[in-house]
């Protein structure tokens, strides 16, 4: 059934497990990752790397480079992944932002 709203059809999928930077989310299974991450309260998926600013998606349609994430050790674009059961996901450089915060001190 079609609703006024199109982040409102994502409430009427079945629901897998995905991790985001340590935390659980119950996602739309099949349905885009990035749309998905919005609709649950995910504001920021990347930095960058000069300035920190915070980034999100944009243009949904794999042009603008915002929506970066790591899965898997990959950086990929979340607005062109599909909600898979398990995913792991991490903001690109975490690891290594992490690495140099623990050097500094």
């Amino acid at each position: 059934m079609k609703t006024v709203s199109p982040f409102l059809e994502l409430e009427e999928k079945p629901r897998v497990g995905v991790t985001f930077e340590g935390e659980r989310f119950e996602l739309p299974e099949g349905e885009n990752l990035a749309a998905s991450l919005l609709a649950a309260g995910v504001r920021v998926f990347r930095r960058t790397p000069v300035s920190d600013a915070p980034r999100a998606p944009f243009c949904m349609m794999g042009a603008c480079f915002d929506c970066l994430v790591e899965i898997d050790g990959v950086v990929r674009q979340a607005c062109m992944i599909d909600v898979v059961d398990e995913l792991e996901i991490v903001r690109p450089g975490a690891e290594a932002a992490k690495g140099t915060d623990d050097a500094a001190k």
